[in-house]
């Protein structure tokens, strides 16, 4: 079983130089994973060359209209730290997120606050907000001042012989004309290298000759929903010093909603998010069905969609200003989840190939732990790598047999988390258990930890997070049996009491069903 090494390699070249011996390694795809990735490498002596099909963002610019805001959480720093990336990334890139914020349809009577569930009982707990793209930047920078790592872009991976090791790129330049975006194909290059390393998304190019071998397994699902980005701009605030600041730094005179939350606009069936930047402006995404009535497929003229976003979106849209022009350009995207195995392969000549993150495991967003769990298999590949550089057929074999039951685990978290956003978070009964929830957590802190708590807060292992967080539920469930909602919404000490009398018998309970 992987052990993790104790000490963080942090921003030194000299930590671990040697562990490479020279290997040459292409890695294919230049997002999060793969620039992250190839840090780690060059920093253990191996030659890194990095190849990614799209334009080079730091050149171009990074192209929106398509990108989830990341949530940024405890295990995707566990794997910035290792190339002492973490509080780079949290000072320029990330805004703390303490909870989600709901908005009904109707707003709350009175002009009461509108409802906000924290992601845990501990006011210190958060997820952060990133841009991908800005997050990419700083990665890919990172990564350009590696003196042993090449970066390639334009360059489409069109084939791979994992036998030699051999890469077979071919240059893809987009050109317009007449309005549109064309791909203009030009020669190939052929790249041999001792490792092939697939971080080139859910459909990935390096797996999709790997599954051409015997016994390799491979499956995808989408859900029937699809995704769509919109914007709300930030406001016209005071700027400069001059304006309030919150605990984080951020000036809240920029914020149209409140800066340090998920804010849900959940509907049933369907759901819009939004998440906050540092500039003061919102990253929304709608995750809506491709058909039915609260669907893609429904709203197809200007009017329509100024019609629906006033009826379903109502405080929302007078935050949105290119409403229409957004919805209108920008595409939706379908939501896949991949699962592959085995994750690697290795020829009898030493060469080897292997795919991580979404390559191995694309998941929905609906955990924010695409990122995380991409950057956990970096940091884990990049150490076992460390400790045994001439073993590479062991260092593939335990990397993907210790990936593989948190990848699914967190796979199936994420497709359970999508109908709690969606349908559940704007129940009376659902908040009601979420209160008892943290309550019991707070008061038997050693006990029992809820799973968001453990998947979002912690290094543990997403399949033991998801056991242990099943367990709780079942102590939550007969705490909530026990102890009904009080009427109004003040929770006061005889409540507490009580709960705290139905958790420790319903504790007292498990452990002498435990033997």
């Amino acid at each position: 079983m992987y052990t993790p090494l104790m000490a963080d390699a942090g921003s030194s070249r000299a930590k671990g130089s040697s562990a490479g011996g020279g290997r040459s390694v292409t890695i294919v795809g230049a997002g999060l994973a793969g620039s992250l990735l190839a840090i780690y490498l060059a920093r253990q002596g191996m030659r890194v060359r990095v190849f990614e099909r799209r334009p080079d963002p730091r050149a171009k610019g990074y192209a929106g209209g398509r990108s989830i805001n990341l949530a940024l959480s405890v295990r995707g720093l566990w794997g910035l730290a290792g190339v002492g990336l973490d509080k780079v990334v949290m000072a320029q890139d990330a805004v703390a997120m303490r909870g989600r914020m709901l908005h009904p349809i109707t707003p709350p009577p009175g002009g009461a606050a509108l409802p906000f569930q924290a992601y845990s009982s501990n006011p210190h707990d958060a997820i952060n907000s990133v841009s991908r793209g800005g997050l990419n930047l700083t990665l890919l920078n990172a990564a350009a001042a590696e003196p042993n790592v090449e970066l390639h872009f334009e360059q489409r991976c069109v084939d791979i012989d994992p036998d030699s090791g051999t890469a077979v790129f071919q240059a893809e330049a987009i050109a317009a004309a007449r309005g549109l975006s064309l791909a203009v194909s030009g020669p190939t290059t052929s790249v041999r290298s001792d490792l092939i390393l697939g971080a080139d998304g859910a459909f990935s190019a390096v797996r999709q000759r790997l599954i051409k071998i015997d016994r390799f397994e491979y499956a995808q699902s989408y859900l029937g929903h699809g995704y769509k980005e919109l914007h709300i701009p930030p406001a016209a605030g005071p700027g400069g010093v001059g304006g309030t600041r919150t605990p984080d730094g951020l000036e809240r005179e920029r914020y149209r909603l409140e800066p340090h939350a998920l804010h849900i606009w959940p509907r049933g069936a369907s759901m819009m998010i939004a998440l906050p930047n540092r500039d003061g402006s919102f990253t929304c995404t709608l995750f809506w069905p491709f058909e039915g009535e609260h669907s893609f497929a429904n709203l197809r003229t200007d009017e329509e969609v100024r019609e629906f976003f006033s009826s379903q979106y109502p405080d929302a849209v007078p935050l949105m200003p290119t409403l229409v022009e957004d919805f209108r350009r920008n595409p939706v995207s379908s939501l896949v989840t991949v699962r592959t195995w085995p994750w690697s392969y290795v020829s009898d000549s030493g060469h080897a190939a292997a795919v991580l993150g979404d390559a191995a495991h694309a998941i929905v967003p609906f955990y924010g732990q695409g990122m995380n769990c991409a950057f956990e298999d970096v940091r884990v590949l990049a150490e076992l790598l460390a400790r045994d550089p001439g073993d590479i057929r062991g260092v593939l074999g335990e990397f993907e047999r210790s990936r593989k039951p948190d990848a699914e685990a967190i796979a199936d978290m994420a497709i359970e988390n999508f109908e709690e956003m969606r349908d559940k978070t704007a129940r009376a009964d659902f908040l009601y258990k979420k209160r008892v929830e943290q309550t019991v957590h707070e008061m038997f802190p050693d006990r029992a930890t809820p799973q968001y708590n453990l998947v979002s807060f912690s290094t543990v292992p997403y399949a033991r997070a998801r056991a242990l967080g099943r367990e709780f539920d079942r102590i939550v469930a007969q705490v909530v049996g026990s102890v009904p909602a009080p009427a109004g919404q003040i929770v006061d000490p005889m409540w507490r009491d009580r709960v705290r009398l139905a958790a420790s018998e319903a504790f007292a309970a498990a452990d002498r069903a435990k033997g």
